[in-house]
């Protein structure tokens, strides 16, 4: 079922699968804008309340990677990259970049369909614990679920992808516990995953570099080697 009020911006060059995108998700019951490039997307998502951007990799002028770290900077919108199917390296880059999950070409309209759904559910779960206000500290940092933001020591707000929110959140509200990649997959997505995706171990590089930029030796989430990560400090 596709959540109410769901608004999906297509950001697409190409004209044929551009169209075909729009009249698919137009019969799924949600409202289409779309976009060619990137030029004018962060003002359409602010003035639109865009909840979900699916966007193509390979855009003419600013490319997909680079506009999704722009959007990241101020924007907790979902993004869905699309890329080409050897473009591994990309896909990755794309992550790290602030997507909070990607599809590859060809794709099958009714997977992209499943995966445009599942981040909707966690984008919306993510405005419904803004407005509980919810707080999560620990030696010194704090979860900001309204905000989704992480604070540092120092007070100072950084910006989380829906993916890396739901990571964090995922470790702390089982802080102390070893959880595998399985057990964290499960938690956050839910679509069928494989033995080489690299989608958490991203997700975790990406949390610790956020922790690090303020602490240098900080080792919140520990990788315990054949099992998992393990978030280490008390959460109150």
């Amino acid at each position: 079922m596709t959540p109410p009020a769901s608004n999906l911006l297509i950001i697409e060059d190409e004209p044929i699968t551009r169209t075909q995108l729009v009249a698919y998700f137009e019969k799924e019951g949600y409202t289409v804008y779309t976009k060619p490039d990137a030029e004018g997307v962060e003002s359409l998502i602010s003035n639109q309340d865009i909840d979900l951007c699916l966007m193509d990799i390979n855009l003419p002028g600013k490319d997909g990677l680079t506009l999704t770290r722009e959007l990241r900077v101020g924007s907790d919108v979902g993004i869905i990259l699309v890329t080409g199917k050897h473009e591994q390296v990309d896909r990755i880059v794309g992550l790290e970049s602030g997507a909070d999950d990607y599809v590859v070409k060809p794709f099958d309209l009714r997977e992209l369909s499943s995966r445009v759904k599942n981040l909707l559910r966690r984008v919306k779960a993510q405005e419904i614990q803004k407005q509980q206000g919810t707080l999560r500290n620990f030696e010194g940092w704090q979860l900001d679920l309204n905000k989704r933001h992480l604070m540092t020591p120092e007070n100072i707000e950084q910006s989380l992808s829906a993916g890396e929110f739901q990571l964090l959140l995922t470790l702390i509200e089982n802080a102390g516990k070893v959880m595998s990649r399985d057990q964290i997959m499960n938690k956050i997505r839910n679509r069928e995953w494989y033995p080489d995706d690299r989608y958490i171990d991203v997700l975790v590089g990406q949390v610790r570099r956020k922790f690090r930029q303020h602490t240098p030796d900080t080792t919140f989430i520990s990788t315990i080697h054949g099992t998992g990560y393990l978030f280490a400090p008390v959460v109150t």
